[in-house]
């Protein structure tokens, strides 16, 4: 029998030698500061509360203030983009046919600028002398109404007529628009908003894409696609909202222009105009333009006068229930209440502007709620 050979123990299994309890006790000195005890942190308290608050309702107040200050440039900026969106698809269409998109931009901008030079060649020398001549004849416009006996009757008791050709005058005309200093300042006021907007206009058609991609980035990815489905329909609804706007204003314009020179109603080329940049105002617009057409009428005579009457109510019956459905039924799609709150509310906020852009800013509002917000509430 081998003797075995027992191998040392590892030194944690080994015995340990028994140690005496020795007892430690541990004596936590706390030094007292120098200036006492500090006191619970001041974030929560009123003082910081207070100034915070206060800091952030001056800092809203200036921005609110800075934005007062640029407001007509914002309305340019947003005007700029609502004809860039609505030239687009003719960018588009371009682009399809195998034409660069710089050269697609280029030709769309060049041909909106040849459309608007030659409007204004064609328009402006007519319209100042038709409207130099409507002012200096508006006095005896007024003296024809006195014939009628209910308006005379209301001239003798509150003087209305009397205090309207007294306003009606040349001079007082002149005055009321700041003489001819005023009219170089408006004038060049026009020039400067025009010539900003085309060339805005077409910075906005150049970088379309780059802008509208830029802008979905901004939304986190696992919503992007329908983001950018919803925004890509209503950008193809304002688009065609104002190509159909655009397209109604031009057959308003003419119509009254033809009819204006059947009948024989002086400054058929002003008025006409009148008519087409009134009917671009959702709603309200076309009979604006039909009342003030409609008065020039009555001053000329009473036949010229009732045939204005009836020619606008039939227009504007064909222009709602034919002409409109039909350019715009590919459009936007938007009851007449929502149509009329949409555009009260845009003259209130931006004026024409707001009115012109209210209705394909509803759509995109319906759109949204019945897209994403009435699904979302019956899921739950």
């Amino acid at each position: 029998m081998q003797d075995e050979v027992l191998e040392p123990a590892p030194a944690a299994e080994r015995p340990k030698p028994d140690a005496p309890d020795v007892e430690v006790d541990v004596v936590i000195v706390e030094e007292t500061p120098r200036f006492g005890t500090p006191g619970p942190p001041m974030r929560r308290s009123p003082l910081i509360i207070g100034f915070t608050a206060g800091l952030g309702l001056l800092l809203a107040w200036s921005a609110y203030l800075a934005v007062q200050n640029v407001r007509s440039i914002l309305i340019l900026i947003f005007i700029a983009m609502f004809l860039a969106i609505g030239l687009n698809p003719a960018v588009v269409r371009l682009v399809k046919w195998g034409m660069p998109r710089g050269l697609a931009v280029a030709t769309v901008g060049i041909g909106a600028m040849l459309v608007l030079c030659g409007g204004i060649v064609a328009l402006i020398p007519p319209l100042v002398q038709q409207s130099n001549a409507l002012i200096e004849n508006l006095p005896g416009y007024i003296d024809n109404l006195q014939r009628n006996d209910q308006l005379n009757k209301l001239n003798e008791d509150y003087q209305l007529l009397d205090q309207l050709k007294n306003v009606a005058t040349a001079g007082n005309v002149t005055k009321a628009l700041g003489g001819v200093w005023g009219g170089v300042q408006v004038a060049f006021s026009a020039l400067f908003n025009i010539f900003t907007v085309i060339i805005l206009t077409l910075y906005f058609m150049a970088a379309f894409d780059r802008l509208k991609d830029g802008g979905y980035r901004l939304i986190p990815a696992t919503r992007r696609e329908r983001v950018r489905l919803l925004g890509d329909e209503i950008l193809t609804k304002v688009g065609a909202y104002l190509g159909g706007a655009l397209a109604i204003a031009v057959v308003a314009g003419l119509s009254s222009f033809v009819f204006l020179l059947i009948i024989g109603v002086a400054y058929p080329y002003a008025l006409a105009v009148l008519v087409a940049i009134t009917d671009l105002i959702p709603q309200i617009g076309a009979t604006l333009g039909a009342v003030v057409v409609s008065i020039v009428g009555f001053a000329t005579s009473l036949h010229a006068g009732i045939a204005c009457v009836i020619f606008f109510v039939i227009y504007q019956q064909v222009e709602n229930y034919l002409i409109y459905p039909n350019v715009m039924r590919r459009a936007v799609k938007v009851s007449d209440l929502a149509a009329i709150i949409s555009v009260l509310i845009g003259v209130a906020l931006m004026g024409v502007v707001g009115a012109l852009i209210a209705i394909p800013v509803v759509a995109a509002i319906q759109l949204i709620f019945r897209e994403v917000v009435i699904p979302r509430q019956n899921a739950r």
